[in-house]
Protein backbone atom coordinates (compact mmCIF):
# COMPACT_ATOMS: atom_id res chain seq x y z
CA UNK A 1 0.00 0.00 0.00
CA UNK A 2 1.40 3.39 -1.02
CA UNK A 3 1.97 6.24 1.37
CA UNK A 4 -0.83 8.26 -0.26
CA UNK A 5 -3.33 5.43 0.24
CA UNK A 6 -2.29 5.06 3.86
CA UNK A 7 -2.68 8.81 4.35
CA UNK A 8 -6.17 8.79 2.79
CA UNK A 9 -7.29 5.82 4.86
CA UNK A 10 -5.91 7.28 8.09
CA UNK A 11 -7.59 10.63 7.42
CA UNK A 12 -10.96 9.02 6.67
CA UNK A 13 -10.82 6.73 9.71
CA UNK A 14 -9.71 9.60 11.96
CA UNK A 15 -12.61 11.84 10.97
CA UNK A 16 -14.97 8.86 11.14
CA UNK A 17 -13.89 8.13 14.72
CA UNK A 18 -14.46 11.77 15.71
CA UNK A 19 -17.87 11.78 14.00
CA UNK A 20 -18.77 8.50 15.64
CA UNK A 21 -17.97 9.79 19.12
CA UNK A 22 -20.12 12.87 18.53
CA UNK A 23 -23.12 11.00 17.10
CA UNK A 24 -23.04 8.23 19.69
CA UNK A 25 -22.88 10.83 22.46
CA UNK A 26 -25.94 12.60 21.03
CA UNK A 27 -27.78 9.30 20.53
CA UNK A 28 -26.97 8.18 24.06
CA UNK A 29 -28.15 11.47 25.56
CA UNK A 30 -31.43 11.25 23.63
CA UNK A 31 -31.90 7.65 24.80
CA UNK A 32 -31.21 8.72 28.37
CA UNK A 33 -33.80 11.50 28.21
CA UNK A 34 -36.37 9.18 26.58
CA UNK A 35 -36.04 6.67 29.44
CA UNK A 36 -36.26 9.17 32.32
CA UNK A 37 -40.02 8.65 32.67
CA UNK A 38 -39.39 5.00 33.56
CA UNK A 39 -37.25 5.83 36.60
CA UNK A 40 -38.86 5.38 39.99
CA UNK A 41 -40.37 1.99 39.12
CA UNK A 42 -39.01 -0.56 41.53
CA UNK A 43 -35.37 0.17 42.22
CA UNK A 44 -34.75 1.64 38.76
CA UNK A 45 -33.42 5.11 39.60
CA UNK A 46 -31.14 7.64 37.91
CA UNK A 47 -27.92 5.72 38.57
CA UNK A 48 -29.50 2.55 37.18
CA UNK A 49 -30.66 4.51 34.12
CA UNK A 50 -27.13 5.80 33.52
CA UNK A 51 -25.73 2.27 33.66
CA UNK A 52 -28.52 0.93 31.42
CA UNK A 53 -27.85 3.68 28.85
CA UNK A 54 -24.13 2.97 28.85
CA UNK A 55 -24.74 -0.74 28.22
CA UNK A 56 -26.94 0.18 25.22
CA UNK A 57 -24.19 2.30 23.61
CA UNK A 58 -22.78 -0.50 21.39
CA UNK A 59 -26.26 -1.07 19.99
CA UNK A 60 -26.57 2.65 19.21
CA UNK A 61 -23.15 2.64 17.54
CA UNK A 62 -24.19 -0.30 15.35
CA UNK A 63 -27.41 1.43 14.29
CA UNK A 64 -25.57 4.66 13.46
CA UNK A 65 -22.59 3.03 11.71
CA UNK A 66 -23.72 3.71 8.09
CA UNK A 67 -24.35 7.42 8.69
CA UNK A 68 -21.16 7.68 10.77
CA UNK A 69 -19.21 6.21 7.85
CA UNK A 70 -20.88 8.60 5.40
CA UNK A 71 -20.28 11.73 7.48
CA UNK A 72 -16.75 10.70 8.43
CA UNK A 73 -15.80 10.20 4.79
CA UNK A 74 -17.42 13.46 3.69
CA UNK A 75 -15.69 15.42 6.44
CA UNK A 76 -12.32 13.66 6.02
CA UNK A 77 -12.03 13.98 2.25
CA UNK A 78 -13.68 17.38 2.41
CA UNK A 79 -10.97 18.60 4.78
CA UNK A 80 -8.32 17.40 2.30
CA UNK A 81 -10.17 19.09 -0.56
CA UNK A 82 -10.48 22.39 1.29
CA UNK A 83 -6.68 22.45 1.66
CA UNK A 84 -6.25 21.52 -2.03
CA UNK A 85 -4.60 18.23 -1.07
CA UNK A 86 -7.02 16.26 -3.24
CA UNK A 87 -6.25 18.50 -6.22
CA UNK A 88 -2.52 18.04 -5.60
CA UNK A 89 -2.94 14.26 -5.44
CA UNK A 90 -4.90 14.19 -8.69
CA UNK A 91 -2.34 16.44 -10.37
CA UNK A 92 0.39 13.99 -9.36
CA UNK A 93 -1.45 11.12 -11.03
CA UNK A 94 -3.84 9.84 -8.38
CA UNK A 95 -6.93 8.81 -10.32
CA UNK A 96 -10.49 8.97 -9.10
CA UNK A 97 -10.56 5.17 -9.18
CA UNK A 98 -7.58 5.04 -6.83
CA UNK A 99 -9.25 7.55 -4.52
CA UNK A 100 -12.37 5.39 -4.50
CA UNK A 101 -10.31 2.24 -3.87
CA UNK A 102 -8.64 3.82 -0.84
CA UNK A 103 -12.04 4.87 0.47
CA UNK A 104 -13.40 1.34 -0.03
CA UNK A 105 -10.39 -0.06 1.86
CA UNK A 106 -11.28 2.17 4.79
CA UNK A 107 -14.89 1.08 4.33
CA UNK A 108 -13.89 -2.59 4.51
CA UNK A 109 -12.12 -1.94 7.82
CA UNK A 110 -15.18 -0.13 9.18
CA UNK A 111 -17.43 -2.88 7.82
CA UNK A 112 -15.40 -5.50 9.68
CA UNK A 113 -15.67 -3.37 12.82
CA UNK A 114 -19.46 -3.17 12.28
CA UNK A 115 -19.61 -6.98 12.07
CA UNK A 116 -17.72 -7.25 15.35
CA UNK A 117 -20.09 -4.80 17.06
CA UNK A 118 -23.22 -6.37 15.58
CA UNK A 119 -22.26 -9.94 16.45
CA UNK A 120 -20.61 -9.46 19.84
CA UNK A 121 -20.75 -6.08 21.58
CA UNK A 122 -24.30 -5.00 20.68
CA UNK A 123 -26.06 -8.34 21.47
CA UNK A 124 -24.16 -8.74 24.75
CA UNK A 125 -24.77 -5.14 25.77
CA UNK A 126 -28.48 -5.18 24.85
CA UNK A 127 -29.10 -8.49 26.64
CA UNK A 128 -27.32 -7.30 29.77
CA UNK A 129 -29.10 -3.94 29.68
CA UNK A 130 -32.57 -5.47 29.35
CA UNK A 131 -31.88 -8.02 32.06
CA UNK A 132 -30.57 -5.31 34.38
CA UNK A 133 -33.57 -3.07 33.69
CA UNK A 134 -36.13 -5.85 34.23
CA UNK A 135 -34.47 -6.96 37.44
CA UNK A 136 -34.41 -3.38 38.75
CA UNK A 137 -37.97 -2.49 37.72
CA UNK A 138 -39.84 -5.74 38.28
CA UNK A 139 -37.55 -7.67 40.64
CA UNK A 140 -37.52 -10.58 38.20
CA UNK A 141 -35.24 -13.29 39.58
CA UNK A 142 -32.36 -13.55 37.17
CA UNK A 143 -33.58 -10.44 35.42
CA UNK A 144 -34.40 -12.14 32.10
CA UNK A 145 -37.82 -10.71 31.34
CA UNK A 146 -40.99 -9.55 33.04
CA UNK A 147 -43.20 -10.15 29.99
CA UNK A 148 -45.12 -13.39 29.33
CA UNK A 149 -43.81 -15.50 26.46
CA UNK A 150 -45.77 -17.61 23.99
CA UNK A 151 -43.96 -20.14 21.82
CA UNK A 152 -44.43 -23.48 20.09
CA UNK A 153 -42.39 -26.63 20.54
CA UNK A 154 -43.52 -29.47 18.31
CA UNK A 155 -47.10 -30.35 19.34
CA UNK A 156 -46.93 -28.18 22.45
CA UNK A 157 -47.96 -24.54 22.87
CA UNK A 158 -46.08 -23.05 25.82
CA UNK A 159 -47.10 -19.98 27.84
CA UNK A 160 -44.36 -18.79 30.21
CA UNK A 161 -45.49 -16.15 32.67
CA UNK A 162 -42.17 -15.78 34.52
CA UNK A 163 -38.85 -16.56 32.86
CA UNK A 164 -36.42 -16.52 35.75
CA UNK A 165 -33.32 -17.54 33.81
CA UNK A 166 -32.42 -19.27 30.57
CA UNK A 167 -32.78 -22.63 32.32
CA UNK A 168 -35.50 -21.80 34.86
CA UNK A 169 -39.10 -20.66 34.50
CA UNK A 170 -42.18 -20.47 36.68
CA UNK A 171 -45.95 -20.36 36.28
CA UNK A 172 -46.04 -22.17 32.94
CA UNK A 173 -48.98 -23.48 30.91
CA UNK A 174 -48.30 -26.25 28.39
CA UNK A 175 -51.02 -27.14 25.88
CA UNK A 176 -50.45 -30.38 23.95
CA UNK A 177 -52.30 -30.66 20.64
CA UNK A 178 -53.63 -33.80 18.97
CA UNK A 179 -53.24 -34.55 15.26
CA UNK A 180 -56.56 -32.80 14.52
CA UNK A 181 -55.30 -29.71 16.46
CA UNK A 182 -57.70 -30.33 19.35
CA UNK A 183 -56.34 -29.98 22.88
CA UNK A 184 -55.13 -33.33 24.12
CA UNK A 185 -53.59 -32.28 27.43
CA UNK A 186 -53.14 -29.17 29.55
CA UNK A 187 -50.43 -28.87 32.20
CA UNK A 188 -50.13 -26.07 34.73
CA UNK A 189 -46.55 -26.07 36.00
CA UNK A 190 -45.38 -24.24 39.11
CA UNK A 191 -41.70 -24.30 38.08
CA UNK A 192 -39.39 -25.90 35.52
CA UNK A 193 -35.62 -26.33 35.50
CA UNK A 194 -33.40 -27.45 32.63
CA UNK A 195 -30.61 -29.83 33.64
CA UNK A 196 -28.91 -32.95 32.27
CA UNK A 197 -30.20 -32.23 28.78
CA UNK A 198 -33.91 -31.97 29.63
CA UNK A 199 -36.64 -30.07 31.44
CA UNK A 200 -37.75 -31.18 34.90
CA UNK A 201 -41.20 -29.96 35.92
CA UNK A 202 -42.29 -29.39 39.51
CA UNK A 203 -45.78 -28.89 40.93
CA UNK A 204 -47.67 -30.10 37.86
CA UNK A 205 -51.47 -30.01 37.60
CA UNK A 206 -52.33 -32.08 34.53
CA UNK A 207 -55.66 -32.40 32.74
CA UNK A 208 -56.04 -35.01 29.97
CA UNK A 209 -58.98 -35.00 27.57
CA UNK A 210 -59.81 -38.58 26.65
CA UNK A 211 -62.75 -40.10 24.77
CA UNK A 212 -65.85 -39.21 26.76
CA UNK A 213 -64.03 -38.17 29.93
CA UNK A 214 -61.59 -35.73 31.49
CA UNK A 215 -58.80 -36.92 33.78
CA UNK A 216 -57.18 -34.49 36.23
CA UNK A 217 -54.17 -35.34 38.36
CA UNK A 218 -51.40 -33.71 40.34
CA UNK A 219 -47.77 -34.71 39.85
CA UNK A 220 -44.97 -33.52 42.11
CA UNK A 221 -42.16 -34.01 39.61
CA UNK A 222 -42.02 -35.14 35.98
CA UNK A 223 -39.78 -34.85 32.92
CA UNK A 224 -40.93 -32.94 29.85
CA UNK A 225 -39.81 -34.22 26.46
CA UNK A 226 -39.19 -31.02 24.49
CA UNK A 227 -36.71 -29.73 21.92
CA UNK A 228 -36.77 -26.29 23.55
CA UNK A 229 -33.33 -25.53 24.94
CA UNK A 230 -32.16 -22.66 27.18
CA UNK A 231 -30.17 -21.28 24.25
CA UNK A 232 -33.24 -21.09 22.00
CA UNK A 233 -35.33 -19.72 24.87
CA UNK A 234 -32.83 -16.90 25.34
CA UNK A 235 -32.99 -16.11 21.63
CA UNK A 236 -36.79 -15.87 21.77
CA UNK A 237 -36.58 -13.31 24.56
CA UNK A 238 -34.15 -11.01 22.74
CA UNK A 239 -35.27 -8.56 20.09
CA UNK A 240 -34.44 -9.56 16.50
CA UNK A 241 -32.06 -6.61 16.08
CA UNK A 242 -30.15 -7.65 19.20
CA UNK A 243 -29.26 -11.15 18.01
CA UNK A 244 -25.93 -12.21 16.57
CA UNK A 245 -25.69 -13.86 13.15
CA UNK A 246 -25.26 -17.33 14.63
CA UNK A 247 -28.12 -16.69 17.06
CA UNK A 248 -30.43 -15.72 14.21
CA UNK A 249 -29.46 -18.86 12.27
CA UNK A 250 -30.22 -21.09 15.28
CA UNK A 251 -33.53 -19.36 15.93
CA UNK A 252 -34.58 -19.59 12.26
CA UNK A 253 -33.76 -23.33 12.21
CA UNK A 254 -35.81 -23.86 15.37
CA UNK A 255 -38.80 -21.97 14.00
CA UNK A 256 -38.71 -23.85 10.70
CA UNK A 257 -38.54 -27.19 12.54
CA UNK A 258 -41.66 -26.20 14.50
CA UNK A 259 -43.63 -24.86 11.56
CA UNK A 260 -43.39 -21.22 12.63
CA UNK A 261 -43.04 -18.15 10.41
CA UNK A 262 -39.39 -17.09 10.45
CA UNK A 263 -39.76 -14.34 7.86
CA UNK A 264 -38.96 -11.50 10.25
CA UNK A 265 -35.83 -13.22 11.50
CA UNK A 266 -34.71 -14.11 7.96
CA UNK A 267 -34.96 -10.44 7.06
CA UNK A 268 -32.98 -9.48 10.18
CA UNK A 269 -30.31 -12.03 9.24
CA UNK A 270 -29.94 -10.66 5.73
CA UNK A 271 -29.85 -7.07 6.98
CA UNK A 272 -27.05 -8.03 9.34
CA UNK A 273 -25.14 -9.71 6.50
CA UNK A 274 -25.60 -6.67 4.24
CA UNK A 275 -24.59 -4.15 6.94
CA UNK A 276 -20.81 -4.06 6.19
CA UNK A 277 -21.52 -3.57 2.47
CA UNK A 278 -23.90 -0.73 3.35
CA UNK A 279 -21.05 0.97 5.20
CA UNK A 280 -18.80 0.63 2.15
CA UNK A 281 -21.52 1.90 -0.20
CA UNK A 282 -22.11 4.94 2.01
CA UNK A 283 -18.41 5.80 1.95
CA UNK A 284 -18.16 5.35 -1.81
CA UNK A 285 -21.17 7.64 -2.23
CA UNK A 286 -19.31 10.35 -0.29
CA UNK A 287 -16.24 10.43 -2.57
CA UNK A 288 -17.57 12.92 -5.20
CA UNK A 289 -18.11 15.48 -2.44
CA UNK A 290 -14.33 15.65 -2.05
CA UNK A 291 -13.72 16.81 -5.61
CA UNK A 292 -12.78 20.43 -6.19
CA UNK A 293 -12.15 23.26 -3.74
CA UNK A 294 -14.79 23.64 -1.03
CA UNK A 295 -13.54 26.37 1.25
CA UNK A 296 -16.29 28.89 1.96
CA UNK A 297 -18.98 27.29 4.06
CA UNK A 298 -17.94 23.88 2.79
CA UNK A 299 -17.85 21.94 6.06
CA UNK A 300 -21.32 22.93 7.19
CA UNK A 301 -22.75 22.33 3.73
CA UNK A 302 -21.18 18.89 3.47
CA UNK A 303 -22.36 17.99 6.96
CA UNK A 304 -25.95 18.99 6.18
CA UNK A 305 -25.97 17.04 2.92
CA UNK A 306 -24.50 14.00 4.64
CA UNK A 307 -27.13 14.07 7.38
CA UNK A 308 -29.94 14.38 4.82
CA UNK A 309 -28.56 11.50 2.74
CA UNK A 310 -28.21 9.35 5.85
CA UNK A 311 -31.77 10.07 6.99
CA UNK A 312 -33.20 9.39 3.52
CA UNK A 313 -31.30 6.11 3.30
CA UNK A 314 -32.53 5.07 6.76
CA UNK A 315 -36.14 5.79 5.78
CA UNK A 316 -35.81 3.96 2.46
CA UNK A 317 -34.19 1.00 4.22
CA UNK A 318 -37.01 0.73 6.76
CA UNK A 319 -39.77 1.20 4.16
CA UNK A 320 -38.18 -1.42 1.88
CA UNK A 321 -38.01 -3.90 4.75
CA UNK A 322 -41.68 -3.31 5.57
CA UNK A 323 -42.72 -3.60 1.93
CA UNK A 324 -40.73 -6.80 1.62
CA UNK A 325 -42.64 -8.37 4.50
CA UNK A 326 -45.97 -7.03 3.24
CA UNK A 327 -45.57 -8.31 -0.32
CA UNK A 328 -43.53 -11.44 0.57
CA UNK A 329 -40.36 -10.38 -1.23
CA UNK A 330 -37.29 -12.60 -0.78
CA UNK A 331 -35.55 -11.43 2.43
CA UNK A 332 -32.27 -11.04 0.54
CA UNK A 333 -33.90 -8.60 -1.91
CA UNK A 334 -35.68 -6.59 0.78
CA UNK A 335 -32.44 -6.26 2.77
CA UNK A 336 -30.06 -5.57 -0.12
CA UNK A 337 -32.16 -3.37 -2.43
CA UNK A 338 -31.42 0.02 -0.75
CA UNK A 339 -27.68 -0.76 -0.62
CA UNK A 340 -27.66 -1.85 -4.28
CA UNK A 341 -29.45 1.33 -5.34
CA UNK A 342 -27.02 3.44 -3.30
CA UNK A 343 -24.05 1.66 -4.89
CA UNK A 344 -25.39 2.22 -8.41
CA UNK A 345 -26.04 5.89 -7.63
CA UNK A 346 -22.52 6.25 -6.21
CA UNK A 347 -20.98 4.73 -9.36
CA UNK A 348 -23.03 7.07 -11.58
CA UNK A 349 -21.92 10.12 -9.56
CA UNK A 350 -18.29 9.00 -9.69
CA UNK A 351 -18.47 8.57 -13.47
CA UNK A 352 -19.95 12.04 -13.90
CA UNK A 353 -17.32 13.51 -11.58
CA UNK A 354 -14.51 12.51 -13.92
Amino acid sequence: MSQINRYLIATILGFTATTGLALVAIYTFISFVAEIDETGEGSFGMLELVWYTLMMMPSGLYILMPIIALLGTIMGLGALASQNEINAMRASGVTLARLGAATLTAGALLGAFAVFIGDYLAPAGSASARAFKNEARYSVAGGVTAKPIWLRDGRSIVHIRALQAENAMADVDIYTLADDLSIERVMRVASAVYSDGGWHLHGVEQTRFEAGRTVAEKIDTMDWDATLSPDVLRLFVLEADSLSTTGLVRLIDYMIDNGLDAGEYRLSLWRKLIAPFTVMAMMLFAVPYALGSQRAGGAGQRLLIGILVGLVFYLVNEVTASLGQLYAWPPSLAAALPTLLLTVLAMIRLKRAR
